[in-house]
């Protein structure tokens, strides 16, 4: 089978796959029919010129900057510092705890796992978001012991 042959046979399967599964449709609903839309607070550099926003929606769906504890404290008041945060933002954004679907932690020190986790179960509701956990070669920025962020529908 020659290149051309090859790349029309992969179209006509990848166009087969997508009519199945819905692709085309499943594309156009998460198209956004309005820009893009950014809330909340933005951090500012001393240029003064935003550096991210706390949080940006798209369609029904709100993504949450991550957040970080910079004060003294354990992992544990870090976690609980966080998860508040988190919190305040997903309300300002019209979501909830409850309506996260991914949740990404980054930790100073894998060792803290078990502390964070502690503070963290329970935080989502009774049908907890998926989540990946890593330990951040460096640190965390701003000297927190824990970062973390979320994907949530409106």
């Amino acid at each position: 089978m020659n290149t051309t042959n090859r790349r029309s046979a992969f179209k006509k399967l990848s166009a087969s796959l997508a009519a199945i599964f819905g692709v085309s449709a499943a594309a156009k609903a998460i198209t956004p029919s309005e820009p893009i839309s950014k809330k909340a607070r933005s951090v500012v550099t001393d240029q003064d010129v935003p550096l991210f926003s706390g949080s940006t929606t798209l369609g029904n769906m709100v993504f949450i900057a991550g957040k970080g504890a910079h004060f003294e404290g354990d992992i544990t008041a870090h976690t609980d510092h966080v998860l508040k945060e988190l919190e305040k933002e997903l309300i300002k954004a019209g979501s909830s705890m409850d309506k996260v679907l991914k949740v990404n932690v980054y930790l100073h020190d894998l060792e803290d796992y078990k502390g964070m986790n502690a503070v963290y179960r329970g935080r989502f509701g009774d049908s907890p978001p998926v989540r990946t956990t890593v330990a951040v070669y460096g640190g965390v920025p701003g000297d927190s012991l824990v970062e973390i962020d979320c994907i949530a529908s409106l």
